[in-house]
């Protein structure tokens, strides 16, 4: 299995904080969120590489902190501002091109950090036999019309989803980590082709979902994302670790 780490964006409502350093890079606690995020995975040994897909004026930062890696690619996806970024469902198929991928993929974002283990959504992907994504309840309408909502039945399986909705059609909120079987990848570049967003990860899922059976597993704990300087302080303050 192959893990990709979306890390291609700018965090522009971070600055000053971010305007030169990549908000993957920095610390909760003792750790970075990257390091976070990469010694739990890496606790099932199921991952063999890990891919940090960056832009350009961020891949030198990246790859100096890979130094002390093992199993870590740095991968510059040759953006330099906000404004030209490919987004982040191209910024899969960039790597899928580059490296050649050809495998089970874990899709995270490289800016949140959680509280429970993500062995356990590899768990429940290995047990469904289907490309996954995690879901928790939001009660909140207003933030529903800033993520994806997936609607789905008694066994996890999307019925639909739907990116940033205008009306949601359910409460379960889909944090952008998910699992992509080997034979879905392929699609990744038949959904693009298709017409599916590019900006949002979740754009793809919302169009996979359609093609062939996704599940959405619960999270068992929280995901804090850190999204604005208030954020990051509050993570700051009250994120412990893996329960």
């Amino acid at each position: 299995m192959k893990c990709l780490i979306l890390a291609a964006g700018y965090a522009t409502r971070l600055y000053p904080l971010t305007e030169n350093f990549p908000k993957p890079l920095l610390k909760v606690g003792e750790k970075t969120i990257l390091d976070w995020l990469i010694d739990d995975i890496d606790t099932a040994g199921l991952v063999d590489r890990y891919v940090v897909i960056s832009n350009h004026k961020f891949a030198p930062i990246f790859e100096d902190w890979a130094k002390t890696k093992q199993k870590i690619t740095i991968l510059d996806d040759g953006t330099s501002s906000n404004e030209t970024r490919l987004g982040a469902v191209r910024d899969i198929q960039f790597a899928i091109d580059s490296l050649g991928l050809d495998d089970d993929l874990l899709v995270i974002a490289g800016d949140n950090v959680l509280d429970f283990s993500l062995v356990r959504f590899l768990e429940y992907a290995r047990e469904k036999g289907t490309s996954c994504i995690m879901r928790y309840y939001e009660p909140s309408e207003e933030k529903l019309h800033k993520t994806g909502v997936a609607t789905v039945d008694e066994n996890g399986l999307i019925l639909e989803m739907e990116e940033k909705p205008a009306c949601p059609k359910s409460h379960w909120c889909c944090p952008p980590f998910y699992f992509y079987r080997r034979s879905d990848v392929p699609l990744v570049k038949v959904g693009i082709d298709s017409g599916c967003g590019v900006d949002a990860p979740g754009s793809f899922i919302a169009w996979l979902s359609a093609q062939t059976p996704v599940h959405a597993w619960e999270m068992p704990g929280k995901r804090y994302d850190i999204g604005n300087l208030a954020s990051y302080e509050e993570v700051q303050r009250t994120y412990h670790g893996i329960l």
